[in-house]
């Protein structure tokens, strides 16, 4: 196997901040923040979790690893990690927990499958590439062509991001989280968890993440909306240029056959999408 310092992920634009939890009771502290069960996390291991407001909406997504007993870290875009640290930070009260956004210290490292680092630090699992958190004197690859490259792995992979213009847009289930090990549904309470268990238990979820190509002239971008062929409107989750030209898209919208509008053609001077393209996942009937 090869040996690699890595991608640069915490370059710009949608470059990846760090937040620090330490003390005693980070994890009990995180169990009642965020959507994944914290608690059950082993030292060593990592899960992704969303940081949710009361109406459900996710306001940021985290990817979380336990470093120690006492002490977690979160990678999120940095453009939210000072936001989501002073949000958190009015529920501190008297736990013995410091939140410390560690965005200019730490440097998130991305790694393929077949990579044998040359670096060690704080490892994520990014489903089946690894993320590790060094400190930012170590010089990782700061090359747009891998950076993107990565970004279209996430895209093909249908793992869903938020940025500062999407935050408090999508309900849990519209970005797939209960699809991807984001929500511990038998765990206690936390912020928006009786919108997100509603909709789970009770309703049927009518729009999902998807993932779409755009061939057109007009580039989107995070927070766009699209349509497809037949009018149905998507708002864009994530988007990357490709080599040759176009992107790849993941958007929400109505993904049932059935939808009431799937017959409508699309407005006039808007962008049209192709699509779905597949994911390494299904949706729900």
């Amino acid at each position: 196997m090869s040996t690699s310092r890595g991608i640069d992920l915490s370059a710009p634009p949608h470059g990846l901040g760090v937040l620090a939890f330490r003390g005693a009771d980070a994890a009990r502290f995180l169990q009642g923040q965020l959507s994944a069960d914290v608690e059950k996390l082993p030292v060593g291991g990592s899960t992704r979790a969303g940081l949710h407001n009361p109406q459900g909406r996710v306001i940021a997504l985290l990817v979380l690893a336990r470093a120690a007993a006492d002490e977690l870290f979160a990678v999120l875009p940095r453009e939210l990690a000072a936001t989501v640290a002073q949000r958190l930070g009015k529920f501190v009260f008297r736990s013995k927990v410091r939140i410390v956004d560690e965005s200019e210290n730490l440097r998130a490292l991305g790694f393929a499958s077949d990579d044998t680092p040359d670096v060690t630090g704080v490892a994520l699992d990014w489903f089946g590439r690894r993320v590790l958190l060094v400190p930012a004197t170590h010089a990782g690859r700061i090359e747009p062509a891998s950076a993107a490259r990565w970004e279209r792995a996430d895209v093909e992979a249908g793992i869903p991001q938020v940025y500062a213009n999407t935050s408090e847009t999508f309900v849990a289930q519209m970005l797939n989280l209960d699809l991807l090990g984001a929500i511990a549904f038998d765990k206690g309470c936390y912020t928006g968890q009786e919108v997100v268990a509603r909709a789970h238990y009770r309703g049927r979820v009518k729009r999902r993440l998807q993932r779409w190509r755009n061939d057109g002239p007009t580039q989107l971008a995070p927070g766009d909306t699209a349509h497809t062929s037949d009018g149905r409107p998507l708002s864009v989750v994530r988007s990357v240029t490709l080599d040759h030209g176009g992107q790849e898209l993941l958007a929400v919208g109505n993904f049932a056959s059935s939808s009431e509008d799937s017959t409508a053609e699309a407005p006039a001077g808007v962008v049209i999408v192709s699509g779905p393209l597949p994911l390494p996942y299904s949706l729900p009937e």
